[in-house]
Order: C-alpha cells, then sequence, then structure tokens
C-alpha cells in the first residue's frame, strides 16, 4: 500500500523509492542500522553478532545472529532487492549450522562483537542473562529452536510460497518487507511483517495444530489397519490358505484372488464391523 501524508486538502502521496535507487548499501546501511535497532524489525531480539561465520569448509557469513525471549536463536538474512532472492534456502543452511550452538559459545561470541563494538567484552554473560531474564546460564534450555527472519525490500512469489510450505511444516520463518519511500530530503521505510500476518498469527497457529493433531491420527490409523492386516495374512500363512501370498497395506480393504479369472475379493474393514466383497467381471469369458 502506498504511503500519504496527511494535508488540509488533501492526501498526498509519497514517492515509492528503492534502495538500490537511494544509494543504500546491504551491509553498509541496512545492516549497520538494524544491528543497533533490532526492535524495528517488530521482535523482542537482541543481536549476538554479525557477519558470522565460525565453522570449517565454508566461507558462508549470516549477517545478522541474534536470540530472542525463549533463548531461540535467530538467523536475520537481509537482502535489498525486490525479490528477496534464494535467501530462504540460505537462511536454512544458516539455521542448521547454528542449530547445536551451546550457551557458551554464544557468550563468545557475543564477547567479541562487543570488542568490535566498542563496548566492553567482559560483559556479555551480564548482558546475554538480563536479556533472557536468567540468574546463571543454562545450557539445557538454551536454544531450543532457531528461527528465520527474512527481510528485504519484497519477496518473490517462489520464495513466499516455499515461506508458507515451511511454515506448514512447523519452521519458524518469517518475511519482513522493508519499503523505502523518498519526501523532498527525506528517506522513509515503511516497515511491515508479511508472513505471517500479525493479524492472523494466532488463527493461524490453531490451524497448524488441528491439523497436525489429525495428520497424528490418520497415521495412527494407518499403522491399525497395517497392524490387523498383517496379523491376518500371518494367521492365512499359517493355515496355508489361497491367500497366504497377499501383501499387507495400510488401507481400509485388502484385495485378494480367488483362483478363478474373473473373480475376486475384497476384505474391508470399517470401524464397527468387517465385510467380504466379492466382484464378478466374467462378460468376456465363456462359462
Amino acid at each position: 500500500m502506498p504511503l500519504y501524508e496527511i494535508t488540509p486538502n488533501s492526501f498526498r502521496p509519497i514517492e515509492r523509492s528503492s534502495f538500490a535507487g537511494l544509494g543504500v548499501r546491504e551491509r553498509e546501511d541496512l545492516q549497520r542500522l538494524l544491528r543497533t535497532q533490532i526492535g524495528v524489525l517488530g521482535d523482542d531480539l537482541y543481536v549476538l553478532t554479525e557477519e558470522f561465520g565460525d565453522w570449517e569448509d565454508s566461507r558462508r557469513r549470516i549477517d545478522l545472529l541474534a536470540i530472542d525471549r525463549q533463548s531461540n536463536l535467530v538467523v536475520i538474512e537481509l537482502k535489498r532487492t525486490n525479490d528477496g532472492g534464494h535467501m530462504d534456502l540460505q537462511a536454512i543452511r544458516y539455521a542448521s549450522m547454528v542449530s547445536a550452538m551451546t550457551f557458551k559459545q554464544a557468550e563468545q561470541i557475543h564477547s567479541e562483537f562487543l570488542g568490535r563494538m566498542g563496548y566492553p567484552s567482559g560483559e556479555s554473560e551480564t548482558r546475554l542473562l538480563a536479556f533472557l531474564k536468567w540468574s546463571k546460564p543454562d545450557e539445557e534450555n538454551f536454544a531450543p529452536n532457531v528461527r528465520i527472519v527474512l527481510v528485504s525490500e519484497d519477496f518473490g512469489k517462489e520464495l513466499t510460497s516455499a515461506v508458507l510450505w515451511l511454515r506448514d511444516h512447523e519452521i519458524d520463518i518469517r518475511c519482513v518487507r522493508m519499503r523505502p519511500y523518498v519526501d523532498g530530503g527525506s528517506h522513509l521505510i515503511d516497515v511491515q511483517q508479511i508472513i505471517p500476518l500479525p493479524e492472523a498469527h494466532e488463527y493461524q497457529v490453531q490451524i497448524r495444530k488441528k491439523e497436525q493433531a489429525e495428520r497424528r491420527i490418520r497415521a495412527e490409523r494407518y499403522d491399525v489397519r497395517l497392524e490387523f492386516w498383517e496379523s491376518l495374512v500371518t494367521i492365512c500363512r499359517s493355515r496355508q490358505t489361497r491367500h497366504a501370498n497377499i501383501k499387507a497395506g495400510s488401507y481400509h480393504w485388502l484385495g485378494a484372488s480367488s483362483g478363478i479369472r474373473g473373480l475376486g475379493y475384497n476384505y474391508v474393514i470399517v470401524q464397527e464391523c468387517g465385510v467380504v466383497e466379492l466382484y464378478i467381471d466374467r462378460d468376456l469369458l465363456p462359462e
């Protein structure tokens, strides 16, 4: 949506711009500003470090690495493009790389970051504990999950489709759009979380929980049916019946041959009973 200034007589549109058009750079400008004002993204976060890449056999670096109040690690990826590029894939890789980070490692990383920023590096543990409201380090409860925040001027359909799919599969990934505007000599930024929409977040959480419960019920039903058919086939084999070689499945029915062409059986189980169906297809067969 466009931005407008309210004047006494009209809504005056604010000119839409781009980071490239304004000469705003990704690392030197966006990243530099966000590392000191991470609250602009709308989350209650604390920055651990920037340009993090402390792993072997890889030259990749996380733009910003933060933690939230629940002690989850938060990977923040920045782009100044209008489609986000492949930042979702990058962020997933980074999330997997930091997923095993301990509190001690986070404290050391933050100590080095504070030193580079001109703050006393010895304050790193105190600052982390104060943000988390912990009295002492708790390795067992540190970084139970890794969240992902993607920040870009805009996002393409491929990226948003991938993000929605990942969220459906319980990956905490979000998209925050930062659109630049020009108003005379001033540069303005409109910051909006577009996935998930804040007003729809709680509803989506409830829907996701319902879908997860339904998937569990379906999986349990499949397991019960498979166990039943396997038991039945085992009995058939022990008695050497014509159905001894049937392959058990997880559906509510199981097909079997009668030994006569054009005749077949379907064994069917439903919640309270079982049925045997006989299929006859002998139109082209001589009697």
